[in-house]
């Protein structure tokens, strides 16, 4: 058997989902042509929008359809950047996360590099949490020049939930708008667009038992955003290009159904991820558990934990062999041969981050996967310990 620990980087899909796909997959028809079977399709993509809102709490019209998490957060980010900066020269600052990911980073440094942005920064404490009395104050001092905020919902890593509507409360006193990452969130965390009273929210579709290559950006009415790409006007002319009515459809039913079983779900999750943190730690005591340790204040599926004087990427591959699949932290970086960012910005020094493990559960996750991992992690430290031992010693 293998344990899939690994559902903060994909989830299976839902059985209705992959079936709601397949069935449009098979029907022909263009959303935006005009003869019947265009109408056809046209008429998915909008019951998949509606159906999306209501889950989310939002209207269908604030409603993006995207290929992804990761084009939602470049669309908001670049997207705000640019409007705001047209309206007025001044606001070229960009307030982030230091834990943000790396979609939302790396496109506020892209503007850095390219159109004069600058970005800022908002450190967190050693939970991973931004404080929004300190982008309170930052605002404060000269609001005139910030384009926009962009604070995600859930960390994606060490699972801290962020105190969204506070930093929605400061950022809003000034007229600035704010962007939320909530890509994790979505499914194990109460996510209402309305009531939260953030201007963008991103999610991705294969996160919550949708098909990859799927997500959508939630953009509230009378805020303005500039495309990314031009070439149509799908989208009201914020993401042109052929809508696909299968990925829509699959999209909507995974997003309802993940919302519609989050509270049992986040339950049994959480039970399951204690549950694993303290077999882990009885075997391997000196193992950390990082983000917060408090229940409410993080994801109910994630246990993301530092073992001294292990190499992540050894652990990884020592737990794999053992049939056991998890991660070091964002699949967005494997492969990178640098610590985690975000550990780094929670005050982790740099050898204890290189020795991290990120398991995270899902709707088809088990106690006998917590087992699994239970029975491999014990023998998998020790001889990754054993290799660092001598590595250390062959280049003394």
């Amino acid at each position: 058997m293998t344990a899939y620990l690994d559902h903060a980087a994909t989830t299976p899909m839902l059985a209705e989902s992959a079936r709601a796909m397949v069935d449009e997959l098979t029907t022909t028809g263009n959303p935006s042509s005009l003869h019947t079977s265009g109408r056809r399709a046209r008429r998915v993509v909008e019951e998949a929008r509606e159906r999306l809102g209501a889950a989310l709490g939002a209207a269908a019209g604030e409603v993006v359809l995207t290929g992804g998490g990761t084009e939602a957060d470049n669309l908001a980010v670049k997207g705000l950047y640019w409007a705001r900066r047209t309206q007025d020269p001044r606001r070229r600052r960009i307030a982030v996360s230091a834990v943000e990911h790396h979609a939302v980073l790396d496109a506020a440094r892209w503007l850095a590099d390219h159109d004069g942005a600058e970005v800022v920064l908002l450190e967190v404490d050693g939970l991973g949490r931004v404080r929004p009395e300190a982008l309170a104050e930052l605002l404060a001092a000269d609001p005139a020049t910030v384009a926009l905020v962009s604070v995600m919902w859930a960390n994606n890593e060490v699972g801290t939930v962020q105190p969204v509507e506070q930093v929605v409360a400061a950022a809003h006193a000034h007229g600035i708008p704010v962007h939320t990452d909530a890509v994790q969130a979505l499914g194990h965390l109460p996510v209402d667009f309305a009531r939260s009273g953030v201007d963008c929210l991103s999610l991705s579709g294969h996160k919550v038992g949708g098909p990859v290559g799927t997500g959508a950006l939630l953009l509230r009415r009378g805020t303005d955003l500039a495309p990314l790409l031009h070439g149509g006007g799908q989208e009201r002319g914020l993401r042109p290009g052929t809508m696909s009515a299968a990925g829509a459809r699959a999209l909507a039913v995974a997003v309802d159904g993940a919302v519609r079983a989050r509270a049992g779900e986040a339950t049994r999750l959480a039970e399951l991820r204690d549950a694993l943190v303290a077999k882990v730690q009885a075997v391997v005591p000196d193992a950390v558990l990082r983000g917060d340790p408090d229940p409410a204040g993080r994801l109910p599926g994630n246990a993301h934990l530092t073992f001294p004087g292990c190499e992540g990427d050894s652990l990884l591959y020592l737990l794999d062999a053992r049939g056991v699949e998890c991660s070091t932290g964002s699949a967005c970086r494997a492969g990178v041969p640098e610590p985690s960012h975000v550990l780094l910005a929670m005050g982790v020094d740099e050898p204890e981050a290189r020795g991290a493990l990120r398991f995270s559960l899902g709707h088809t996750s088990t106690g006998a996967e917590v087992g699994a991992v239970a029975g491999a992690i014990g023998p998998v430290v020790e001889r990754a310990r054993r290799a660092g031992l001598v590595s250390s010693t062959r280049w003394a």
